[in-house]
């Protein structure tokens, strides 16, 4: 979807940049890239969540009840 606003922009292959992913392990941040293979494929493998807020009745009937 594109408007006059926002121009879609279209890089060819060498113009494009290679985006690193950094993950946090064992307290500390790292690049996927520098993964062995095993450890690259345990991190395809994470299910990442989704935190969701919690309903402001829900915390003012919880601290009521106390």
């Amino acid at each position: 979807m594109s408007n006059s606003n926002n121009p879609v922009i279209t890089l060819s292959e060498d113009e494009r940049q290679r985006c690193e992913v950094w993950t946090r392990v064992m307290g500390y941040h790292r690049p996927v890239t520098s993964f062995n293979p095993g450890k690259r494929s345990e991190h395809t493998e994470r299910c990442h969540f989704v935190e969701q807020a919690m309903e402001r009745t829900t915390l003012c009937s919880s601290a009521s009840a106390a």
